[in-house]
This record gives C-alpha cells, structure tokens and sequence, in this order.
C-alpha cells in the first residue's frame, strides 16, 4: 500500500476554493457515487492519493488511518492481527475507501448486533468550510472529548468537512462462525421469528429473510455456536460465509435489476408495510431492502407513517432520494452553517437546501 500524506496539498485546495467560493465534489475511490443526489459541484477534490495507516496498536484495539485508504487495506492489516471493523461495511468496488465508507455511514450484515460505523469513530481530523483543520475525539475508547462532532461526520457525506484521518475502534475476529437456513412462509412470518431469537441469548451476528427462507448467523467460540445451532435447528449453510459477502455487496440474486432500490430503517418489530414490491429483509427487521415502481412518495409516506424513514439507495428516484422532516432540515442548516457556511463542500449532495 502507497502511504502519501497529502494534507498539505489538500488544505491549500480548500483554501483557494473557499477564498474564491468554489464549490468543490469530494472524491476518494468513487465507489459510491450512486448514493445520494448529485452536487452542483465541478470542481473534484482528490482524496484517492491520501492513504496510509498512521497508527495501529492492536493490544488497544484502535487504528488511525488516512480517509483515502483502501477498504480493503485497512481490512487486511486487522486481519493479520486477528481483528475487524465489526460493523462490516460494505465495498462496492475495489476502490472503495475507508473515508467514503465513513462519509456514507455504510454498515453492513453485523451491525445490527455489533454497533454502527458511528459508533466505532472515536476521533477524526477534517478541514472545515473556513478552511480550518480540526482534530475531533482521540485515539483511544476513554478520550471522549469532542466524541459526538467526531460522529457528526458519519453519513454527513462530506458535506461538514474534508475527513483526513480517522481514528476507529476494532474488535477481535469472532472464533468461528455458522450458518443456518429455515424455510419461512412469508416475510411477516419470519419477522415474528426473528423478534423471538432476538430476545433471547443466542449469539447472533446476523439475521436476513430473502427469498422464502431466513438466514441466521451465530458467531462466537466454536462450542457456543455449535451448542446454539443444535438448539435451534434449521440447515446448516456450508457456504454461508459467501451468502453474508453477496448481501453485504448487494450481488445477491435480489439485487440484480433495474427496479428502483430503496432502503427503509424501522423499529424491527414493525409489522410488514403496505408497499408493493420485493422485500428483503436485513438487521432483524430494521433494515428492510424494496425493488419496487412504487411512487417515492408514498415510500416516504409510509415509511414515516411507522415512525421509519426510507431512501432511495439506487434507481431513478435521486430527485426525492431523502426526505428531511422540516425540523430536521433546520438542524442539518444550522450544523452545516457552523461547519460550512459558504457551501463549498459537496452542495446539494443531501438536500436541495443543503
């Protein structure tokens, strides 16, 4: 792996375009350029070349990378080590980078059990809209001073600041991990099973429904998932590591058309929601994945209507994408002034008013 430090180079960028009011488009491995509306931006700033591990003590279980490190990288040094990013993001490419997947707030199959991207940032440095560089949080679990503006960058799309580095908190790779298949008879079926494992001691990593049959991960020291599986039943997967890789990065079968694909986040006990399409069904019910022609908005209807909130992950609906609640939209202004006040980040990549 290249380590470059382009810190330099990239604060006098930022300099130039806030002096002159330049809108600039944030780009690191462009493996999400699909996720949200498009800027009003021309002019790209390169984060691709910015990488390299700046520090890694396994025994604290924290590493500080720069944002435009490979995924990928960052994943092969932890697993020499035995170790993880737990809320098991997702690539998209080979290209993608540890600061895009943070600026999206991309969480993948775990995190439902294990925690989201925010929850494992424990300190960040960005350039701000002044043109300022801001050092946020630390570099270990008990510094927490600054710890929330740290997660303010998670899913802010770059829209608060240009992310340099990142410092996360990592977890040791699980002992073993297995399997398990049940055929379901429907999707509301299968989220009544999923709420009654979930109340109970099993060590679940994750829980999926697609297809008819509802898929079960158990992670955790051999015996305990052996133990667990036996108790449950069901079939057991033997490669259900490539299943959990195939959702993660959305190749699954479910995926593979040109039907507008949009995420909805609920309460996990929600009952099944009056939309028509295809569901699938990940985080136990939380997230709930749909391929559909129905209308955004009555997706945003609904979704809302049960206390959720839906977004239009791929398809032709990039125009009512998101839908911020009117008092939600204020809060997002007023942060995004603080941080950005002339709009030179990313504008317009969340919102037309932002």
């Amino acid at each position: 792996m290249l380590e470059r430090n382009l810190s330099p180079i990239l604060h006098a960028q930022v300099q130039h375009a806030v002096a002159n009011r330049t809108p600039l488009h944030i780009i690191g491995g462009n493996s999400k350029a699909f996720y949200g509306a498009a800027t009003t931006a021309t002019t790209y700033l390169e984060l691709s070349g910015h990488s390299g591990i700046i520090a890694y003590e396994p025994s604290e279980l924290v590493i500080t990378v720069r944002a435009g490190t490979p995924l990928h990288a960052v994943e092969t040094v932890l697993a020499e080590q035995g170790q993880m990013l737990a809320f098991e993001p997702p690539h998209f490419s080979p290209q993608a980078t540890i600061g895009g997947t943070i600026a999206c707030g991309f969480s993948g199959p775990r995190r439902h059990f294990a925690g989201s991207a925010r929850d494992f940032v424990l300190g960040c440095r960005i350039i701000n809209g002044y043109a300022e560089v801001l050092r946020f949080g630390g570099q270990v679990i008990k510094n927490v001073a600054g710890f929330d503006v740290s997660r303010l960058m998670v899913g802010a799309m770059g829209q608060l600041g240009v992310l340099l580095d990142i410092s996360l908190r990592v977890l040791p790779k699980p002992d073993a991990e297995l399997t398990l298949c049940y055929p379901v008879t429907s999707a509301q079926a299968a989220l009544e099973l999923m709420q009654r494992w979930q109340g109970q001691s099993w060590p679940l990593s994750a829980l999926c429904f697609t297809g008819g049959v509802l898929i079960i991960r158990l992670s955790g020291a051999e015996t305990a998932i052996r133990s667990a599986a036996q108790q449950l039943g069901g079939d057991i997967d033997p490669k259900g590591a490539l299943f959990w890789q195939g959702l993660r990065e959305q190749q699954l079968l479910f995926f593979q058309n040109d039907e507008s694909l949009w995420r909805i986040s609920l309460p996990p006990a929600t009952e099944m929601l009056d939309l028509n399409g295809d569901w699938l069904l990940d985080w136990g019910g939380a997230q709930r994945w749909l391929k559909t022609s129905e209308p955004a908005a009555r997706i945003h209807a609904v979704a809302q209507a049960h206390s959720g909130h839906a977004v239009c992950f791929r398809g032709q609906d990039k125009n009512d994408w998101l839908r911020l609640e009117p008092g939600l939209l204020a809060l997002h202004q007023r942060v995004r002034h603080a941080f950005d006040p002339y709009h030179v980040f990313n504008p317009q990549r969340l919102a037309p008013e932002l």
